[in-house]
């Protein structure tokens, strides 16, 4: 699975649509200070489904709507929308096992309603996180690792250790789906 494209529009200091074509070896953005990456960074995790505002380095999750500046009023709503390609040979998961390519999107409100959808049917934060589980991309994600990232993963305990790994080694989902099945069993 690989990112194709990152639209981003309303969020952060991305007040127009901005579309980031993502070509073939891409593995780190890049630029002087200012230029967004950290922003760039952020809408990856919002829009597989990060809730703490604070490792999206804000107060409250509204901060990751433009808030407007001297010269530009602010923005009704935030919009992250990641197009991935199975061009690499191995399928989505399915039910999107027959796909090329595949969309995934959050949508976020000034009054608060918020709402997720992959391939522009609306969904639920659990499916987004389902569909990303075991791939690296999530809120444990090892995919993308930001500035800091390596020292805090080196330093972590053994646990925390142990659930990146699970992770990369594909079983993290299994051990999910047991879970939610003792919870329901009990």
């Amino acid at each position: 699975m690989r990112i194709r494209r990152i639209e981003l529009h309303g969020f952060k200091s991305f007040v127009d649509r901005t579309l980031l074509e993502i070509g073939d070896g891409v593995s780190c953005v890049v630029g002087p200070n200012g230029s967004g990456k950290s922003n760039v960074f952020d809408a990856v995790q919002w829009c597989v489904g990060e809730q703490s505002a604070k490792r999206l380095r804000g107060q409250q999750m509204s901060d990751v709507i433009f808030a407007g500046s001297s010269s530009r009023s602010p923005v009704g709503f935030a919009h992250v929308a990641m197009t991935f390609s199975s061009e690499s040979g191995e399928p989505f998961p399915a039910p999107y096992s027959h796909l090329a390519e595949l969309q995934v999107s959050r949508r976020l409100y000034r009054d608060g309603a918020s709402e997720y959808a992959i391939n522009d049917t609306k969904c639920r934060r659990k499916d987004v996180i389902d569909l990303f589980r075991d791939t690296g991309i999530g809120s444990s994600n090892y995919s993308f690792i930001e500035q800091g990232r390596i020292g805090e993963i080196i330093h972590a305990a053994p646990e925390q250790r142990r659930l990146l790994i699970d992770e990369a080694a594909g079983i993290s989902k299994y051990k999910a789906r047991r879970e939610e099945a003792t919870e329901r069993l009990a």
